[in-house]
């Protein structure tokens, strides 16, 4: 095995960057951003196994478990909110964990990511046992929280994933399956919220829409389990379900969805 290298923290590939136009600055960051969707093909393999994994203990009554600091705890918890409007999910069935809480949601906690033990402690609160599974996300793979979080996790039998940004970290050495996208060296030294942030965002809407289309969320190409949380989305269900069972008037449809709570919910019962 290669040593690791921290690409992340590696110098940018510009220099000069006060000096450049807003053209110029504009230009260069989305050159720099069109390797992330590469780099991210490179991990399917890997990624594969890991959505393998998540819907086999999903199916068996497990739960989905993101972790990090800052940014990558950040996207984990975003990630994690928008499964239960989006596919009709119990909250608490993905469920994101920060460094420092809920406060460092909005801002940074001083000194939060550098304990061992306090990952594995947010996790114990959630009673986490064998049927889950934890993905650990770091772009620099060193990250304390999440690192011994993941060892704890291998000790008690439970499944791990880790998503990073550099090759054979200290954090993937603690995953069952290790996802590394290696971007390269950020636009501005050092800044992973850019394509390290888009990389793991990339990855999360794989795994998690991945999971939940093995898992019988999808309906052909469409969320037949949305919530019906705002007027956009019945306008959406109530469409869904015309199509789906060729009716053409709008307000029958919406009335059966509504009636129903999902289009799902709203087919089935039609064709019943």
């Amino acid at each position: 095995m290669s040593a690791f290298e921290k690409i992340t923290e590696q110098e940018s590939n510009y220099h000069g960057l006060d000096k450049m136009s807003v053209n110029e600055i504009l230009v260069n960051i989305n050159q720099e951003d069109q390797e992330v969707p590469r780099a991210v093909a490179r991990a399917i393999p890997q990624i594969e196994k890991l959505v393998s994994t998540i819907a086999d203990k999903m199916l068996a009554g497990g739960r989905l478990f993101y972790m990090g600091a800052g940014t990558s705890g950040r996207l984990g918890i975003l990630d994690a909110s928008e499964i239960p409007p989006t596919y009709g999910m119990p909250y608490g069935l993905v469920i994101g964990l920060i460094a420092g809480g809920e406060e460092a949601i909005q801002k940074a906690v001083e000194n939060a990511e550098d304990s061992f033990e306090q990952g594995w402690k947010d996790l114990k609160k959630h009673f986490v046992n064998s049927k889950d599974v934890v993905i650990g996300i770091a772009a620099s793979g060193t990250t304390p929280y999440v690192i011994g979080a993941l060892k704890a996790c291998r000790e008690h039998g439970i499944s791990t994933g880790s998503i990073a940004c550099n090759p054979h970290s200290p954090m993937s050495e603690h995953a069952d399956i290790a996802v590394e996208v290696v971007v390269g060296p950020e636009f501005v030294t050092g800044s992973t919220r850019m394509k390290s942030g888009t990389a793991q965002k990339l990855v999360l809407n794989m795994i998690s829409t991945a999971v939940m289309i093995q898992i019988g969320r999808v309906d052909d190409n469409k969320m037949v389990n949305m919530q019906l949380s705002n007027e956009k989305l019945v306008d959406r269900g109530t469409r869904m379900v015309m199509e789906e069972l060729s009716i053409t008037d709008y307000d029958k449809a919406r009335a059966l969805l509504l009636q129903s709570g999902s289009v799902k919910k709203a087919v089935d019962a039609f064709r019943s």
